[in-house]
Formats: C-alpha cells, sequence, structure tokens
C-alpha cells in the first residue's frame, strides 16, 4: 500500500508537469512490478481519471484551459474509449503491446523531430477535433493511456495549435476518454479497484505539484524533457514485454 502511494504521487506529479494521463508513466512502472499488461491498463485508466480531471481543474482556474475550445475533442475521445473493453477482451498482449509502441514511437518522431512551433495559431476546427478525438479515444484507451501521448503531436504536428495550448486541451481529453474507458473495462471486468483508487487518489497530490511546475517552466525545457521522458518509456516497455 506504501509502494502504491508513492507511486500514485510520482505518476501524478509527472501527469501534471507533462500534461497526460499517466498512463505512459504508470503502465511501465507496473510492469516492471510484475502485473500482467491488462491488469496494467485496468490500473493506469483508474489513475488517469482522477488525476486527468483534477488536472484540468487546476488548468482552467489558472485561464488555461478553454472549454469550448476542447469539448468536441472530448466527447469524440470518450464515445472511442467506450469500445476498448471489448478490446481488450479481442486482443492478445502481445498486440496491445506493439500499439503501446508504435504510439510511442509516432509521437517522438512527429512531435520532437519534424515539428516546429507556429507563431500564429489557427481557429479550432471542431469537427476534426471530433474525429481526432474518437479515434485516438478507441486506440488510447485500449492500451492504457489516456491520448495524450497522440493528441499533442497530432494538434501540434498537423493542426498547428500551440504547446500551452494542446496540453491543457490533451489533459482535458483525458479526463473524458479515461472516464468512459473506466466504466468500459468495469462492465469487462478489466479493473483492479484497489490499486488503482489508491494510486489513483495518491497521484492528486503530485498532479497538484506537477501542474504549478508546469505553469512555470519554459516551453523549450519542457519539451526536452518530455522527448527524454518518451524514449524511455519506449525502451522500458520494449525490453519487458520482449526480452
Amino acid at each position: 500500500m506504501i509502494s502504491a502511494i508513492f507511486i500514485g504521487i510520482i505518476v501524478g506529479f509527472f501527469s501534471g508537469f507533462l500534461g497526460v494521463g499517466g498512463g505512459t508513466i504508470l503502465v511501465p512502472i507496473l510492469l516492471f512490478l510484475g502485473f500482467s499488461f491488462k491488469e496494467a491498463v485496468g490500473i493506469s485508466i483508474t489513475q488517469m481519471m482522477l488525476s486527468s480531471i483534477y488536472g484540468s481543474f487546476l488548468n482552467y482556474k489558472k485561464g488555461l484551459l478553454k472549454i469550448k475550445s476542447g469539448i468536441s475533442l472530448a466527447i469524440g475521445g470518450a464515445l472511442g474509449a467506450s469500445l476498448s473493453g471489448i478490446i481488450l477482451k479481442i486482443l492478445p498482449t502481445k498486440i496491445l503491446g506493439a500499439i503501446f509502441l508504435s504510439v510511442v514511437l509516432i509521437a517522438i518522431i512527429r512531435f520532437f523531430i519534424t515539428v516546429k512551433e507556429e507563431e500564429f495559431e489557427p481557429p479550432i476546427d471542431n469537427k476534426k477535433l471530433f474525429f481526432i478525438g474518437f479515434f485516438v479515444g478507441i486506440i488510447s484507451a485500449s492500451i492504457g493511456v489516456g491520448g495524450a501521448i497522440l493528441i499533442t503531436p497530432i494538434l501540434v504536428g498537423f493542426l498547428k495549435y500551440k504547446l500551452k495550448t494542446t496540453v491543457s486541451l490533451s489533459l482535458f481529453f483525458v479526463t473524458f476518454s479515461s472516464t468512459s474507458a473506466f466504466i468500459s473495462q468495469s462492465i469487462a471486468g478489466h479493473i483492479n479497484y484497489l490499486e488503482g483508487f489508491t494510486i489513483g487518489l495518491a497521484s492528486l497530490i503530485g498532479t497538484y505539484f506537477g501542474t504549478k511546475a508546469y505553469h512555470k517552466i519554459n516551453p523549450k525545457i519542457h519539451k526536452k524533457i518530455l522527448l527524454t521522458w518518451y524514449i524511455l518509456v519506449f525502451f522500458a516497455t520494449m525490453y519487458k514485454l520482449y526480452f
């Protein structure tokens, strides 16, 4: 229980600081602790639901989250994530792990290597955001991540939104997709409630301090930290699943 609380605080900090739901952090940690991939996904979904709701609330209070801009993205994500319970039953662990690694690799290549932030931000396109949210929701909830790891490079790389806007929208998206996934996977019997809620509630402490740190850090430094983290996640997960 003490380990779960400690893990929750650490995951919560990076969730708020990096603008992600926490799945890319928590899933590799749980795999190394001996949980199966599907068990790790269920615990991760629970933690993401709690920390993303709280993190989005903090971003809203700070004025970084415009709910009208993110609602279509979030609703699309919730609808897509609602299918995750079915997908987890159908696909084996090796395939889910391969999808997870592919998502991380795409994020590294598209977001950090080929993309430069535009000076002027284009207007919000709600139709595009809805369909992006729907397909990312299907994929992300099925592999135990909130979707920010995909949403962020898509919004920055293809729609040319600024990083500060994107991080807040991504975390807001995670609140809807993770809640929908939690309901779906609860029905399917994939949620370990004790570990999930222990880690999730503890993560709220870390989320508070992580969000505060994110508000203060220089965007260029923030980007380099994100790159370093995604590379570590990629190799650690690949090692655990396939070696």
